[in-house]
């Protein structure tokens, strides 16, 4: 199997064919957590593998708690479903706690004083949803220093002690909840078994992977993956290409082409880029995606075409349109601009807009 069959098949486990019943909760459960740091564009990453995904139906979902937003996995927000995170949590948020150790020093945060203020944001919280700007000003109050990175390190810490999460947004506002009051529920497993877990539900959704890749998109050790491989081996397989291990799940799926190109219009954190490490190079297999000219404007989103990077993208969304400006390495064919074209069309549908495309080459 070549690389750009690799890259096909990782994008169809992805999700990236989207699914016409699925729900977003349905979504990053399969996924196991989504990259959110940038919460609107991350809601985009929901609705690609949605047929018929609207962004009002996402905000709603967030808004009960059918998705939870929370740091884990990495020192940033991911979208994780209620069921999940408490074991997802307990899993890899010591591992994070050892990532962030740097900037609790440099910040003055020792443990004592973050046991201090993990009291306070759960007393403040109880029975109730409060913004970041309430949060802080508690803080204050309290004669807790929030200046600089202190405050966002304050609630992370607490986030990966499992104590809070995302509660529902206050106008343009997001809100914190306690965990244990918007996840009742929540799934409780014992290290092994989130081990396994975790490691199986990333190779199904994001194989073929290599061990690198999970151990970059987990935090967790290379020990540990070796553990996970270990009681998990059994429902998973292997094969080598250009040098690499990949584990997968499931029966290789085969690109057709039958239908002709299939285009993406990919936010910059969509678990296609930003999932893997090693084998991130599936993505740009014929180098074409090394950079924007200077003297273009720098567009965050990523235009893939059957699988592979093919340019840039932004939108810009008014009242009675979302106008979606596209820069291309190469100029597209009547197929693949048609291509371009549907997926605009979906991202508008998402947005409940009619959408209008402007292409220009690099």
């Amino acid at each position: 199997m070549d690389a750009l069959q690799l890259a096909s098949w990782r994008m169809h486990n992805l999700g990236l064919h989207a699914t016409a019943d699925a729900t977003p909760q349905d979504v990053v459960g399969r996924l196991g957590a989504v990259q959110s740091q940038d919460y609107g564009p991350a809601t985009w990453s929901l609705g690609e593998r949605i047929t018929a995904a609207h962004e009002d139906r996402v905000h709603r979902d967030f808004a009960d708690g059918a998705v939870l937003r929370t740091h884990v996995l990495r020192p940033t927000w991911h979208f994780v479903t209620p069921e999940d995170i408490g074991w997802v949590l307990a899993l890899t948020g010591p591992r994070v706690h050892q990532l962030n150790a740097y900037y609790y020093r440099q910040l003055g945060l020792d443990e004592q004083l973050r046991a201090r203020c993990d009291a306070l944001l759960v007393d403040a919280l109880a029975g109730t949803q409060l913004t970041r700007k309430e949060l802080t000003a508690l803080c204050q109050a309290a004669g807790i220093g929030t200046e600089g990175f202190r405050m966002a390190y304050i609630l992370m810490n607490a986030e990966l002690n499992g104590l809070i999460c995302s509660g529902a947004t206050k106008g343009k506002q997001h809100t914190y909840a306690l965990l244990a009051e918007r996840a009742p529920q929540a799934r409780k497993l014992d290290a092994d078994e989130a081990l396994a877990e975790l490691t199986l539900r990333y190779f199904t959704s994001h194989g073929p992977a290599t061990v690198k890749d999970f151990r970059w998109w987990s935090s967790l050790t290379q020990a540990e993956i070796r553990r996970g491989l270990d009681m998990v081996r059994g429902q998973l397989h292997s094969l080598d290409a250009d040098g690499l291990t990949y584990w997968f799940a499931g029966e290789p799926v085969r690109p057709t082409g039958a239908d002709g190109p299939v285009a993406h219009l990919l936010q910059g954190y969509d678990e296609y880029i930003v999932g893997y490490t090693e084998s991130k190079h599936l993505l740009n297999v014929a180098g074409v995606g090394g950079g924007q000219r200077l003297d273009r404007p720098v567009y965050n989103g990523v235009l893939i075409i059957d699988s592979q990077v093919a340019g840039h993208w932004k939108r810009t969304v008014g009242r009675t349109e979302v106008a979606v400006e596209v820069l291309v390495y190469a100029p597209l064919d009547p197929a693949r601009a048609a291509a371009v074209r549907a997926a605009a069309d979906h991202h508008g549908r998402f947005l409940g807009l009619p959408a209008r495309v402007t292409t220009t080459v690099l």
